[in-house]
């Protein structure tokens, strides 16, 4: 069992109260991490940690800001076993899932470090005789993160990496379903050297979250927030947030399609698919939902990704017969269930699924989806995905963009330049053309479109999300005034 602190103003503390709050194993039920259950009181010291450690962090050398955030990123790495075994316990992910998160969570702290010394502005030309004008980009100074369990070190670690490269300081609010996990990226980067107060973790029992969250938004001090999760709670969240007029970054739900034309590579769309719709049990916001395939090769398609999903084998993750680990909870699977029994009970086929037991759910396929079905338009979020026929590259598209979400998609065609037309027509932040929909790297511009958010996470793109373009002018000569 992890027993766990949190991080605030350099220090690691317990809560104000002395309560605490479980993360229980999904597996087997026994107390995988005891947290603090932060107060409204802690919240708020963990603000002022961050605004008061803000002006010495916002004035480093940028040069300086890199080398610390280097540190942090070769520490995360070195801590990759020690993460492997926090997210087997809290999560029940496959070691291969939470060593990829530690690689690439990693990587963004190292993107982040390149981007200290590229935080630029520009001359713009003035009508005023001798007048210099200037844009510049400042810092903004406390930025809230609030970070999910389903990506834990990944998505944590981008909500503050950008944020600190850009040199503003950072309170991240942990999930209640991973505090371990989000406290070791604390610790990472506070053993970096970063400086007291510059990064804070706070945790929260799973009650006082709304009342934790609405306090951290509420304090002055706070300028920007980003978050990642559902759809749902980022509405609250961007309502909080537009109360006390503050921007907001918002990566949410995704329901992703990939259109597999009638000259694609099937061995390769059925990989992609495969790998996108259950790969960490679909629990992945890009995890490929949809797939919308050409009739005249929709058969040989199914066969296909069926004889694969059959091969790809959920238990504990501690099985070294597991390709595919457990459901984040019970909740999770009885959702994914009553999914698959409606489409089920409306006349859809189930080539493959749908078995599970306790949190180990096997991966499903139903064919025949239409929009009389849950499943059709509602986010699974499981080892599930559902096949669509169609007859043309039109209405491919046009069910592609009956969704209200818009996070990621993909196009398997050999002709990749009538793919390229296609995938402008898709509504998705993101589409990648012959490959699969879950696909993320450092330094690419991450977000989505309609109901998956707004804003961009990842290097270059996020310096406007996290830093305040200013307007600066130097009168070099005699001005004239018009009185």
């Amino acid at each position: 069992m992890n027993e766990i602190t949190m991080l605030i103003g350099g220090k690691k503390v317990q809560a104000t109260d002395g309560r605490t709050f479980e993360r229980r194993n999904p597996l087997s039920g026994d107390v995988a991490t005891r947290a603090p259950a932060a107060s409204l009181a802690d919240a708020d010291a963990a603000v002022e940690a961050a605004h008061a450690a803000f002006p010495a962090w916002a004035a480093l050398a940028p040069t300086e800001r890199r080398k610390r955030l280097l540190k942090a990123a070769d520490l995360m790495d070195a801590c990759t076993v020690e993460f492997i075994a926090a997210g087997a316990i809290e999560t029940g992910a496959m070691p291969n899932w939470i060593g990829f998160n530690v690689m690439l969570a990693a990587n963004m702290l190292r993107e982040a470090a390149a981007m200290t010394t590229q935080i630029d502005g520009s001359v713009i030309p003035s009508d005023i005789p001798g007048n210099l004008a200037l844009a510049v980009r400042q810092p903004c100074g406390v930025v809230l993160g609030i970070a999910p369990w389903n990506a834990p070190v990944i998505l944590a670690t981008r909500a503050v990496a950008m944020p600190l490269a850009c040199g503003n300081t950072v309170v991240l609010k942990a999930s209640e379903l991973c505090p371990a996990m989000h406290a070791m990226i604390g610790s990472v980067l506070h053993e970096a050297g970063l400086g007291d107060g510059v990064i804070n973790v706070v945790t929260n029992a799973p009650e006082d979250a709304a009342a934790i969250v609405e306090r951290l938004i509420a304090n002055p001090h706070v300028r920007r927030v980003n978050f990642t999760g559902s759809t749902h709670v980022g509405r609250i969240i961007a309502k909080l947030a537009a109360q006390h007029l503050k921007p907001v970054l918002l990566e949410l739900g995704g329901k992703a399609a990939v259109l597999v034309l009638h000259d694609a590579d099937l061995d390769a769309a059925v990989n992609a698919v495969a790998f996108g719709a259950f790969f960490n049990q679909g629990q992945i916001c890009m995890s490929t939902e949809r797939v919308i395939v050409d009739r005249k090769i929709a058969d040989a398609f199914v066969e296909k990704l069926s004889v694969k999903a059959r091969s790809l084998v959920a238990g504990n993750p501690s099985d070294a017969n597991s390709v595919l680990g457990a459901m984040v909870d019970a909740n999770a699977v009885t959702r994914v269930t009553e999914l698959i029994a409606d489409a089920s009970a409306k006349g859809a086929h189930l080539p493959v699924g749908c078995k599970h037991e306790g949190v180990i759910m096997q991966p499903s396929i139903i064919d025949g989806v239409t929009p009389e079905m849950r499943i059709y338009r509602e986010e699974s979020f499981g080892p599930v995905v559902t096949v669509q026929r169609v007859d043309s590259e039109a209405e491919a598209v046009r069910i592609a963009n009956d969704s209200e979400y818009g996070l990621s998609s993909a196009i398997f065609s050999r002709d990749v330049s009538r793919a390229m037309t296609l995938a402008k027509q898709i509504q998705s932040g993101i589409c990648h053309i012959n490959g699969p929909t879950v696909h993320d790297e450092a330094q690419m511009p991450f977000g989505g479109v309609k109901n998956s958010g707004y804003g961009r996470f990842g290097s270059k793109a996020s310096i406007g999300e996290f830093t305040e373009l200013r307007w600066i002018t130097i009168q070099n000569e005699e001005r004239h005034y018009p009185v």
